[in-house]
């Protein structure tokens, strides 16, 4: 598909039906990018992502001295000495959030300077939290702005063996200081700390990712893991396709009615927004709350698709959809009051969708921000599969996570009008 600022889903009037593979995973195409460059020795990496946000990272590692083959589309062949050699520009990774957050980290490890950067998007995303837990261990880190560039001095040594970080922030920050204790030179231990513990799945994804690359890694209780500076070997490691990427699909079955074959079965998926799909299989009886923290990437699709439910659906454990690719809180309320005004609105941290089944097959109009956000964008093509109107706003963006997105939708029987 050629390059389009606008893109206008035509409701395609049938279900949906067909074969429909999701890509790899992008949280697991990362962790294992980042771990097999930190490896020593050569990894094969199949049913990878191919996308912005990897290849950001690949592009990294690349920059300190890690060889990345990439025979097929969905493969990485990665070779590396054990150990990241000091860059020589900053790293410039987009608004990859994983790819920012891990190589922050692994940037410690490195016996020299590091500079993580990011676009305009990036910058504004909060690292503060991961920057002070690195000062913990002695780690030189500065963050200005709280927020990307990030400098790194690194040694490969810790000065302590005990971080603690707020629970209820990102995950990402917990993953990364896991992944980053392995290629140190002490044990230590991280604990969660806080009343709210959020998106502990992708924790249980890191570690796993951690141990399929020879790392020790015990959970010593609920929130706190002992990790023991055993460094990484190289692996031939199986990347399972994306869970938020399957949750379109799904949503797009239920909303049309068809019979979506993904190639695999949710319940083979081992990422938290899998767990989006009991959901999904509710429609149009979602329930009236709905947890989000434990599946927040997910939280999109099931916003869209609550437009359509039969009675109201209140968002909750959402908070840290404020800091993602941008508020996605806003993004969403923006996005559903631009169909009808009235249709969503934000109580604090929560997410009211009014929900509206007569929505179904009306005209209404609606450009929709994607505010550069992949999943704002992929989420709200769902939306034009059941109301004439529906535009899309830089749906290039997909580009993130998804790149066959809108042709994954075109094979099963979405067409779309650019409007250049």
């Amino acid at each position: 598909m050629t390059r389009t600022a606008k893109l206008t889903i035509i409701p395609p009037g049938k279900p949906l039906s067909g074969r429909a593979m999701p890509p790899g995973s992008k949280s697991i195409t990362n962790r294992a990018l980042l771990l097999a460059g930190l490896a020593k020795g050569t990894s094969r990496l199949t049913g990878a992502l191919k996308s912005d946000d990897t290849r950001y990272m690949a592009e990294a590692l690349r920059a300190m001295g890690v060889a990345i083959d990439e025979p097929d589309d969905t493969s990485f062949v990665v070779t590396g000495s054990g150990r990241l050699l000091p860059p020589k520009a900053p790293l410039f990774l987009g608004n990859a959030g994983t790819a920012t957050r891990f190589l922050t980290a692994a940037a410690a490890l490195v016996d020299g300077t590091v500079i993580v950067d990011g676009d305009e998007h990036m910058r504004k995303r909060p690292i503060g939290p991961l920057v002070e837990a690195m000062r913990t261990l002695g780690i030189d880190v500065t963050a200005k702005t709280g927020c990307p560039p990030v400098t790194v001095k690194g040694t490969g040594r810790f000065q302590a063996d005990r971080i603690r970080i707020d629970g209820g922030l990102s995950s990402q920050y917990v993953s990364a200081l896991l992944m980053m204790a392995a290629g140190g030179d002490r044990p230590v231990d991280i604990e969660l700390v806080g009343e709210d513990i959020g998106a502990l799945g992708y924790i249980d994804l890191t570690t796993a990712a951690m141990k399929a690359f020879g790392a020790k890694v015990e959970k010593t209780s609920p929130v706190t893991w002992r990790v023991e500076p055993t460094g990484y070997r190289a692996a031939d490691f199986i990347v399972e396709p994306d869970a938020s990427a399957a949750t379109y699909l799904w949503a797009a079955e239920v909303l049309t009615g068809g019979a979506i074959d993904l190639g695999v079965p949710a319940g083979a998926f081992s990422q938290p927004d899998a767990r989006a799909y009991d959901m999904i299989a509710r429609f149009p009886h979602l329930p009236a709350e709905i947890d989000g923290s434990q599946m927040q990437d997910a939280v999109p699709t099931l916003a869209v698709l609550a437009a359509f439910n039969e009675t109201p659906v209140r968002f909750v454990g959402i908070a840290n959809l404020r800091v993602k690719e941008c508020d996605r809180i806003r993004a969403l309320s923006t996005g559903l009051n631009r169909i009808v005004s009235g249709l969503a609105r934000e109580e604090g941290d929560d997410l009211i969708v009014q929900s509206d089944p007569a929505l179904v097959g009306r005209h209404l109009p609606a450009e929709i921000d994607s505010f550069a956000d992949h999943r704002i964008a992929m989420s709200f093509a769902l939306a034009g599969l059941k109301i004439d109107g529906i535009t899309i706003l830089d749906p290039d963006c997909v580009g993130k996570t998804f790149p066959a997105y809108w042709r994954t939708l075109a094979a099963l029987g979405v067409t779309y009008q650019d409007n250049d």
